[in-house]
């Protein structure tokens, strides 16, 4: 198949990844040119250049308007809206058999582009009022959405998803995350250093535990970096940089627990899953996906509790390392990932072959 991949803007689709959703795309057009699809990723021009790219935009919109994400600001709107309708107007004039959606914009959404590129959109952010309903409107015969859990399905949809939409469980390559008989005692913790994923928690309950314990991953929000987390560093408490996968996966492995601290609804949790793939049990706050995803290769506790998390770190530690690793390769692995996709690709393509859906409602 000939396959475009429409990337979120705000960081490069490039290694070290600064969260899961530029990990997801990346991975998916490795995957997917592996498998032997003619593969064109739509990203910020200064994305890997290994891959066949089609640049949305120069350079990734954090370079450009940095700090504004979330912010409501009109100049990145206004950017960010330019630089993806041109896009999906290449698309549509492309040739593709598939579009993969994961930019989280509205527009790759309007039934008049679903209609004319079969679509598969992936969300990868719980609900929120700047998308809700244009997700909401979206559902057609050649266009299928998915939630990276059970808990994010239904956090879209609390009344009950559409049949156009599904779970696509995120995945990953066990041989990338190599297991590790043994660790050193440690704890670890990866993911982006932002309020919502909970370092300082991880941090606090730690210290309660009497476990060393190693941070990994960007800094996303410096304010937060600089008040809640540098003041905590030193001695057993210490900072590992932002790694590339190899030199994090060697790390993760050294670790004996890894401390997974979602302060949000957690759609999914891919940094979890690479530490179970290395062999950690998951000591963490049961929120969002976190039951899903951890299930018997952990113990959680309720969200942002230190004191309840670092109980919760011996009966991790209790858990033998062949049990998170045995759970990823059942359940996310990125063959199993791949698979799946291919699927709703097929069902989007087949969609072409139906009676046109409703003409759509107007927007808000």
């Amino acid at each position: 198949m000939r396959i475009a991949l429409l990337a979120h803007l705000r960081h490069p689709i490039a290694p070290p990844f600064a969260g899961g959703l530029e990990a997801c795309c990346w991975h998916l057009a490795e995957g997917l040119t592996a498998r032997g699809h003619e593969v064109v990723l739509f990203a910020s021009g200064d994305s890997d250049p290994r891959f066949s790219l089609d640049p949305v935009s120069p350079v990734h919109h954090e370079k450009r308007f940095p700090g504004l994400e979330h912010r409501g600001d009109p100049g990145l709107k206004a950017h960010v809206d330019a630089a993806y309708a041109a896009a999906c107007d290449r698309i549509a004039a492309g040739g593709f058999d598939v579009l993969h959606n994961n930019s989280l914009s509205r527009l790759p959404l309007e039934r008049r582009r679903t209609r004319s590129v079969p679509t598969v959109t992936s969300l990868h952010a719980p609900p929120y009022d700047a998308l809700r309903w244009f997700v909401h409107d979206s559902p057609a015969p050649t266009h299928r959405l998915t939630a990276t859990s059970a808990a994010h399905l239904r956090a879209w949809w609390p009344e009950g998803a559409p049949r156009e939409a599904s779970v696509l469980h995120n995945g990953i390559d066990p041989a990338a995350w190599p297991y590790a008989e043994r660790g050193d005692g440690s704890a670890a913790w990866s993911g982006r250093v932002a309020r919502v994923k909970g370092a300082h928690l991880a941090i606090a309950a730690a210290r309660r535990a009497g476990l060393p314990l190693t941070l990994f991953g960007p800094v996303e929000e410096p304010d937060y970096w600089e008040r809640a987390i540098v003041p905590q560093l030193g001695g057993p408490i210490r900072y590992g940089g932002h790694l590339p996968g190899p030199a994090l996966a060697a790390e993760l492995g050294r670790a004996s627990v890894f401390l997974f601290t979602p302060c949000w609804d957690e759609p999914f949790g891919l940094s979890a899953i690479e530490a179970m793939a290395c062999g950690l049990p998951v000591a963490g706050f049961t929120r969002g996906a976190a039951q899903e995803v951890v299930g018997e290769a952990g113990c959680l506790v309720p969200s942002e509790d230190d004191a309840a998390l670092a109980d919760a770190i011996p009966a991790a530690l209790a858990i033998p390392r062949r049990v998170p690793r045995e759970r990823v390769l059942r359940l996310f692995t990125r063959d199993r990932w791949l698979d799946r996709c291919e699927a709703l690709y097929a069902e989007a393509r087949a969609g072409a072959a139906l009676p046109p859906s409703p003409a759509p409602r107007a927007a808000p």
